[in-house]
């Protein structure tokens, strides 16, 4: 495949889960990828897997302003250009405090919207400079959650807030920067099966409730699954596409 070929992307949670489908999936289109995440060890293996000439791992807390510059600094210097970026990074607040609002714990708060959505605007803030050069495109994870109410099993709301906020934040660039050639997508994910959701593989309850709330499938999706959405927003085929939401969550917003 070269639906990526000579680009240059950048995948933020690179180490494990989506993050790490999307950066195989976009080498295999063709692209030298910049990886970032604050696992070390899953990035060395995401890196392994792709090949040292197309695969750079920088390790960083995409939660702290200088080390993001720096990083994004060095994956645009390494390769001249940056073309393409996916943030992946986040993850569940609920072992920090994450919880319906009443009962969410200010640090956990503080700690889910760092996570989420401070890292995004970070890295984004840092890369849009060298995309603006490429005329790039950017693809924010965000979840079926930042569009939709939880209910008792899905009750974060640190977690939905802040990917709501990766939504309005994706279309506010996506409409200030469209004049600039610069695209700005979501994707918004329903329940993957990756290290984040293991509570719900591990749930006979939530397990049950899946041909209800992802009733295309009847099943967890796929880190590829994922990933072959970002691929399409991230490619030349998607040349005449900002500011959208593309929900790959088995059915589950429409129901």
């Amino acid at each position: 495949m070269t639906r990526l070929a000579e680009k240059v992307v950048l995948v933020t949670g690179a180490a494990s889960g989506i993050g790490r489908a999307a950066a195989l999936c976009c080498a295999q289109a063709g692209a030298r990828v910049a990886l970032l995440d604050i696992a070390a060890k899953g990035l060395a293996e995401t890196a392994a897997s792709i090949g040292d000439e197309r695969a750079l791992a920088v390790t960083v807390d995409l939660t702290q302003p200088p080390a993001v510059e720096a990083a994004v600094t060095q994956v645009a210097q390494h390769w001249g250009k940056l073309d393409g970026l996916f943030n992946v990074a986040g993850g569940s607040g609920r072992r920090h405090g994450d919880g319906p609002a009443d009962q969410c714990t200010v640090d956990g708060w503080r700690w889910t919207l760092d996570l989420n959505l401070t890292s995004v605007f970070l890295v984004c803030k840092y890369a849009v400079p060298a995309l603006l050069a490429s005329r790039g495109a950017i693809v924010n994870l965000a979840s079926v959650l930042g569009l939709v109410g939880g209910d008792e099993d899905f009750a974060t709301h640190a977690y939905a807030a802040s990917k709501a906020g990766v939504i309005g934040l994706s279309r506010a660039m996506a409409s200030y920067y469209a004049a600039a050639g610069l695209r700005v997508n979501v994707v918004a994910p329903g329940l993957i099966a990756t290290p984040m959701s293991q509570r719900a593989q591990q749930d006979p309850t939530l397990l049950a409730r899946l041909p209800q709330l992802q009733p295309l499938t009847g099943t967890l999706g796929t880190p590829q699954d994922v990933a072959a959405a970002a691929l399409y927003l991230l490619s030349d085929e998607a040349r005449f596409v900002t500011g959208t939401v593309l929900t790959v969550d088995g059915g589950w917003t429409v129901r």
